[in-house]
């Protein structure tokens, strides 16, 4: 029994440390295995014995008994994951040593954590495979490409940690995927259409071919050959390969693979003006460079076959393709559309806006890169479409954060307390319960400063403890607590801060931007004001502490003391 009492300890303390409050159906579920000697109603008692000893506990006191044994967990979790990253990752025909994988990003935008998805799953199954990982720009729309999109997704890629074995864009090919159209259109597997934008939509849609399917090889070149020589004006003509416009398959109704379009280019400026699509230059360009495999979005599931039509056309090998479910975290947005147009109406402050999932938003809320990709490998490979909650990354933020983050109390809504007769004494408080990272010093006296929260729930008469410092019974309520010192009080412990030794600040707290049925949500971020520590003034801007009782917090703008709340 005292060897299952002691894991039922530990499981009870790890549960409260993760989630701020024990369950005993998680730590049942936890410690079934190693309790086959005991009665199953015997180990509910017991379980429901240990949580609420732990449940009674200060926060401190959890998170320095379950230091003592946190590395083992955490060596446990690293194990599992090595163990179950190879099946999770798993690519049927792969070859160790010889597969390679790439990402191939738009730069249209800001990268966002279902980009990451795919990529650091791309990269996961390079690494298991003893393989290569190439990051391929696809920057053929030139009217939404920019260079400042280019060095977000660098400067996103070397933050989680990404390592390239190459480089590469699809606005260095352009001139072999001329080549290449003209292959199509030779072999007659491609031809040039003069039909408007609406008609060629409507007659897709309804199987109809295109009058321009018939015209000779030699009226193609010539008319390709205006396309490029400036002849003809954007949007009034297009490369269309041939397909089959009977196929239910709406991608294989003779799809463009090519377009006019004068805006200059980021790179190229105005060398260019007829583009590849994105379904006809990436295809051709990961086989070129060969990529044996391809990690992608299940939304891509209908243009498989136009990719491996194209190839097979040009007799050019076609790699693997593997489709992915969409990564979907409830109460949020990811369409760059919709975004763009909340940040236009002032309604979102930024692309960084800590409520946004866009991985600059999620650095700056004090996501680290090793929480999302842990995160992410634990979903695995799986074409099952899911949403998971915030909450599901932020518990591996916790678990990468909370060795490191100092401790200090924070006090929205300052309620003055004053403690009567209280001699100037020096107040020595750890920076963190169980590593050794020094102490926060003040001179203190008689005035004090506790949350509003705390102050309602204290009538005179009652003990509190103000937290590491000192014991105090409250003598009169008012607008402010007057109290006096009492060594033999018990009862509500209270983070404080005392006079002369705290700074004003704010802490911006992100909630769900949209509504269970997609609504915004306009008072999705709050603002809490009160006094921390004046310790606060040592932070590094970027820093993350726990402001104890309130959740782990990241300094945003020291000069402004506003900080992010990230979690619990």
């Amino acid at each position: 029994m005292a060897d299952i009492g002691a894991i039922i300890r530990k499981y009870a303390l790890k549960n409260a440390h993760d989630y701020g409050k024990a369950s005993e159906g998680s730590v049942l579920g936890k410690v079934i295995p190693y309790s086959k000697d005991v009665k199953v109603q015997d180990l509910k008692k017991l379980v429901s014995e240990e949580v609420l000893k732990v449940n009674g506990m200060d926060r401190t006191a959890i998170e320095r008994e379950y230091g003592s044994f946190k590395d083992e967990f955490e060596q446990k979790e690293r194990e599992t994951l090595e163990k179950t990253a190879m099946p999770q990752i798993r690519i049927d025909g792969a070859v160790k040593g010889k597969v390679v994988t790439r990402i191939s990003p738009a730069p249209t935008g800001y990268m966002h954590i279902g980009h990451v998805k795919q990529a650091l799953l791309s990269e996961e199954a390079s690494r298991i495979y003893d393989g290569k990982f190439y990051r391929y720009f696809d920057d053929t729309d030139p009217e939404l490409c920019k260079q400042e999109y280019v060095d977000s997704m660098m400067k996103d890629h070397e933050w989680l940690g990404m390592r390239f074995d190459k480089t590469y864009y699809a606005s260095d090919h352009i001139a072999e995927m001329y080549k290449y159209a003209e292959q199509l259109i030779d072999a007659k597997n491609a031809y040039v259409c003069t039909c408007s934008r609406e008609t060629m939509k409507e007659r897709r849609f309804l199987g109809i071919g295109c009058e321009h399917r018939k015209e000779s090889v030699e009226g193609n070149r010539r008319l390709f050959s205006d396309m490029l020589d400036g002849r003809m004006a954007e949007g009034g003509s297009t490369v269309r390969f041939k397909g089959d416009m009977a196929s239910k398959n709406t991608a294989m109704r003779d799809p463009v693979i090519m377009r006019i379009v004068d805006t200059p280019h980021y790179r190229t400026g105005k060398k260019y003006r007829v583009w590849p699509t994105y379904d006809f230059n990436t295809p051709i360009v990961d086989s070129l460079n060969g990529i044996t495999d391809i990690i992608r979005s299940k939304e891509y599931e209908l243009r498989d076959e136009e990719s491996r039509a194209i190839l097979a056309a040009l007799g050019l090998r076609i790699p693997r393709m593997h489709l992915e479910a969409r990564l979907n975290i409830r109460g949020n947005i990811t369409q760059k559309r919709e975004i763009r147009k909340l940040i236009d109406e002032k309604r979102l402050q930024g692309w960084d806006d800590p409520r946004l999932l866009t991985v600059m938003a999620l650095r700056r809320r004090g996501i680290m890169p090793q929480a999302i990709r842990n995160f992410v490998l634990r979903l695995g490979m799986t074409k099952t479409d899911s949403t998971v909650p915030m909450d599901a990354l932020l518990a591996e933020n916790k678990k990468v954060i909370d060795p490191t983050a100092k401790h200090l109390y924070f006090v929205p809504d300052p309620v003055k307390m004053v403690v009567k007769g209280a001699a100037r004494s020096k107040a020595k408080l750890r920076l963190h319960p169980t590593k050794d990272y020094g102490f926060r010093e003040y001179d203190v006296g008689e005035y004090f400063y506790i949350s509003k929260d705390d102050a309602s729930g204290i009538e005179a008469g009652a003990g509190v403890r103000l937290k590491d410092f000192m014991d105090v019974k409250a003598t009169k309520k008012g607008s402010s607590i007057e109290a006096v010192i009492d060594p033999e009080a018990s009862g509500r412990i209270v983070q404080w801060v005392s006079d002369g030794n705290y700074l004003e600040c704010t802490v911006l707290v992100p909630l769900p931007i949209v509504d269970d049925e997609g609504r915004f949500s306009p008072n999705s971020l709050r603002t809490v004001s009160g006094y921390v520590e004046s310790y606060a003034e040592k932070l590094r801007e970027r820093e993350i502490v726990q402001f104890e009782r309130f959740g782990y917090c990241i300094l945003d703008d020291k000069k402004r003391m506003q900080f992010i709340f990230i979690s619990k």
